[in-house]
């Protein structure tokens, strides 16, 4: 398991309960670039939601840290009910201001790393159906999507990790 993974420029590791105002901060950013009329206000309280994977013993959330800023933001654990060589990533989110600089591709590689040394054979995310770009990242990264039913929001994807 990685704690912290160093490059020149980057950092990634896990965060740290109080940088939550800072990872609410990139979500919403990184959100409302998929919601073109505004993100949907559904009573979710997301610096709650944040806590709680945060502080979960039997989850993680890696971030990346650079020049100082966090700029990228991974969630993940096993879901409830699903089986245990399974990892649900919950969360991927890059600041829009850092696309296509390799902070997404660097994040992926901390989470397979992640996978494979907990042992998990299978990897699944939902990605909201209009979100082209992170899709299009995810298929770039060896997931593959499911068939979505009709009226679908999300689009699940699936990666086999192998090696474990």
């Amino acid at each position: 398991m990685i704690d912290d993974r160093v490059a020149p420029h980057r950092v990634i590791r896990t965060v740290l309960p109080a940088e939550l105002a800072d990872v609410v901060a990139l979500h919403a950013r990184a959100r409302a670039t998929y919601y073109p009329d505004g993100i949907p206000q559904d009573g979710t309280d997301w610096h709650a939601a944040w806590r709680s994977a945060v502080t979960r013993p039997d989850g993680r959330v890696l971030c990346v840290v650079e020049a100082g800023r966090m700029t990228g933001l991974a969630s993940f654990r096993t879901a409830e009910g699903a089986p245990a060589d399974e990892v649900t990533l919950f969360q991927f989110h890059v600041d829009p201001g850092h696309w296509r600089r390799g902070t997404g591709t660097a994040l992926h590689a901390a989470c397979l790393e992640e996978w494979r040394a907990d042992a998990r054979r299978t990897a699944v995310l939902d990605v909201h159906v209009e979100n082209l770009r992170a899709q299009a990242f995810y298929r770039r990264q060896g997931w593959v999507p499911e068939p979505a039913g009709p009226g679908e929001h999300h689009l699940r994807m699936r990666l086999a990790l192998p090696g474990v």
